[in-house]
């Protein structure tokens, strides 16, 4: 009698499968590894060889130093949190669109619907150039990047390294944000509503994730970018052209503010904030730490 064979692997599936049968089950099955795993972002697509190329240094000296490239991706990574220090849009640009709106509308200085209107178009302008710089801007994607990046590394020390690296840049970044709205908020008499109990950091924090995710969404829908309303959305001068993000943002930030009732408007105060607008400059608490340069 003959020695039968074990069976193969293509003996114990049985049939051969239709090509649209092999595609679906593979897809499903890859579907259901990413709902148990989550879609990962990694620097596995970085090269050794060409990064020895480009920094023109000795191959035994790089693998002396890095045995294994995940040593040297721990390292890269480490770089890349450390590095990670979010910049809004250009300050000089955005303090020049304050000045211009104030230019333009000076005789609004003088009561409170003025003021109020002043502040709106700010907001409406100044928003949308804060917007757009994030969303034209590759160190911001590479920031956004990074988070996905160390949700896909490993429990332990370096996960842990990067996450509070990460929090400190995010925290300083809103720190920074957090003051520049007091700032403006104090120009012009306003305060955060008592009731919310909130701080200006928890309104940096909204404006911030609102601004981030509408990033990510015109990522793939450019077309967000260009979308205006024409509207009166918060009861300033008149109607105008809006986009999404000064929409959003102006919206998360008159949720907070109302006007200081204890700050008397005379003309005393009317010409201090005159002459507190026309010098208004870039305070050096704006610039992160180590971006000076």
């Amino acid at each position: 009698m003959k020695d039968v064979a074990p069976p193969t692997g293509l003996a114990r599936r049985g049939r051969r499968l239709s090509e649209p049968e092999t595609e679906k089950r593979m897809l499903e099955a890859a579907l259901a590894e990413v709902k148990r795993r989550g879609l990962t972002v990694s620097l596995d697509n970085i090269s050794m060889e060409d990064v020895i190329k480009d920094a023109d240094v000795s191959r035994s000296a790089v693998y002396r130093r890095w045995p294994y490239k995940d040593l040297f991706v721990s390292d890269l990574v480490k770089v890349l949190a450390e590095a990670a220090v979010p910049s809004p849009a250009d300050h000089e640009a955005i303090i020049g669109v304050i000045k211009a709106v104030a230019a333009e509308h000076d005789s609004w200085l003088r009561t409170a619907e003025g003021r109020h209107g002043i502040l709106v178009e700010v907001f409406r302008r100044t928003a949308l150039a804060d917007f757009e710089a994030l969303y034209r801007s590759p160190e911001w994607r590479t920031y956004l990047a990074l988070h996905a990046t160390f949700t896909s590394l490993p429990a332990g020390q370096l996960h842990d390294e990067v996450q509070a690296t990460l929090a400190r840049s995010q925290q300083g970044f809103i720190g920074r944000v957090a003051r520049a709205w007091e700032h403006m908020a104090s120009l012009f008499g306003y305060r955060l509503r008592p009731e919310l109990g909130a701080s200006y950091e928890v309104l940096a924090t909204l404006v911030s994730a609102f601004s981030r995710g509408l990033v990510l969404m015109s990522l793939s829908m450019p077309e967000l970018v260009e979308e205006r309303l024409t509207a009166n959305p918060l009861s300033a001068a008149g109607t105008e052209e809006w986009s999404l993000a000064a929409t959003g943002m102006a919206a998360v930030a008159f949720t907070f503010f109302e006007p200081d009732p204890a700050i008397e408007w005379g003309p005393e105060r009317v010409a201090m904030l005159r002459k507190a607008l026309a010098a208004l400059s870039a305070p050096p608490w704006l610039t992160p730490k180590g971006a000076e340069g």
